[in-house]
């Protein structure tokens, strides 16, 4: 696939944040950008504050998205 001639952006501004809960109890946060489809979900620890784990995620899907910015040049 040449991401060249697809002109593959990535606009960070459009990330999009779910928090699911499942019956259990248990919550997941899901992150996705539209443009590309990348998406990033991981299981949220009861103990830990959500904004912080929220930043973490972040940090992660940020980081797979540069990723993709590199090999689109």
């Amino acid at each position: 696939m040449d991401f060249k001639e697809n002109e593959l952006m990535v606009d960070r501004d459009k990330i999009q944040f779910d928090l699911i809960k499942l019956l259990n109890g248990e919550r997941i946060l899901r992150l996705t950008e539209p443009q590309s489809g990348l998406s990033l979900e991981k299981k949220l620890a009861p103990s830990d504050a959500v904004v912080r784990q929220k930043e973490k995620l972040l940090r992660a899907f940020e980081a797979a998205l540069a990723r993709v910015d590199l090999a689109a040049a």
